[in-house]
């Protein structure tokens, strides 16, 4: 089943309430931590503060799209909020959140510090930039965005708010394991986080393994790789998707969570932020997991990136 031919049953879904409404309580195995009024699970960070295993981007959703979208997000069940200052969006984030009208307490707003804001100064400067763009006082996860630039200068400042109770936990984006490991080299408190490319065609070797054997939570940014290499019409995926009746979107969101990976899916459609919700009513056999595995090209999608 492909994201078009989810539209419809998604519709019925959202016309009936069964997703957020009283079955919801099927979604999620007895036991599993979430975050307060959520149905979907958690993790638990290396400081001990809880993080949805599934969130919203917002890469490119700007304007009164980028209301809209983080708007119907937050309406259809999602707490975590990922954006960005090289966004440009953070203004249009926070407005979808005001409009949403939920308690603060109840969202998990992550945001990133570009490499122009990198250094100590610069840093506190960058952060103040952004929650007043996003109308909060403080953020639950701030992010250095890329290795590059005063990276310990921005490291200490981050230490400091986060000390200071104004960001709940910190972290990294895009950083190798040897990029990781100098940081901790002076490091006061290890990130929490290191979001990450990775996805079906490119599946980390040597990332994934070390990540996940250290205190640092991996997350992966563009967890469909952007629709590249035809992931939407890829046919191993389809065929274990079949199995199921899911959709290739929601066996990749499943390989995901099965492999302890925090996964951010941007879109702009209703029915497909509720398509990528319904991931917790099913499991991938080992079987499925392994073949998989076969699809890894261990290569980026997206070398303009680099």
């Amino acid at each position: 089943m492909n994201r078009r031919e989810f539209l419809t049953g998604s519709a019925k879904l959202t016309a009936t309430g069964l997703l957020f409404g009283l079955g919801a309580s099927k979604l999620v195995k007895a036991g599993s931590t979430s975050i307060p009024n959520s149905t979907i699970p958690a993790v638990t960070l290396n400081n001990g503060v809880l993080m949805p295993r599934l969130g919203f981007g917002t890469n490119t959703l700007n304007g009164e799209l980028g209301i809209r979208s983080v708007y119907d997000a937050i309406s259809v069940g999602y707490r975590l909020i990922d954006t960005a200052h090289i966004y440009g969006n953070e203004e249009a984030v926070g407005a979808g959140i005001k409009k949403s009208g939920i308690d603060r307490k109840e969202l998990f707003i992550t945001s990133k510090l570009w490499v122009d804001d990198s250094g100590f100064e610069q840093t506190k400067k960058a952060f103040k930039t952004s929650i007043d763009k996003l109308g909060t006082d403080y953020l639950d996860l701030y992010l250095i965005h890329r290795p590059r630039g005063d990276v310990k200068g921005t490291w200490l400042a981050m230490e400091e708010l986060y000390k200071e109770g104004r960001i709940k936990a910190i972290g990294l984006s895009n950083f190798e394991p040897h990029q990781l490991e100098e940081l901790n080299s002076y490091a006061s408190i290890s990130p929490a986080i290191n979001q990450i490319e990775t996805h079906v065609f490119f599946q980390e070797k040597v990332q994934y393994p070390y990540l996940k054997d250290s205190v640092t939570q991996i997350e992966a940014w563009s967890p469909f790789a952007a629709g590249r290499n035809n992931i939407f019409s890829d046919p191993t995926l389809a065929e274990i998707g079949n199995k199921y009746n899911k959709s290739i979107a929601q066996v990749c969101l499943r390989w995901h969570f099965q492999r302890k990976v925090v996964a951010i899916p941007r879109s702009s459609q209703k029915a497909h932020m509720i398509e990528n919700l319904e991931i917790f009513d099913f499991e991938l056999s080992d079987q499925d997991m392994n073949t998989i595995v076969s699809l890894d090209l261990n290569k980026t999608q997206f070398p303009e990136w680099g």
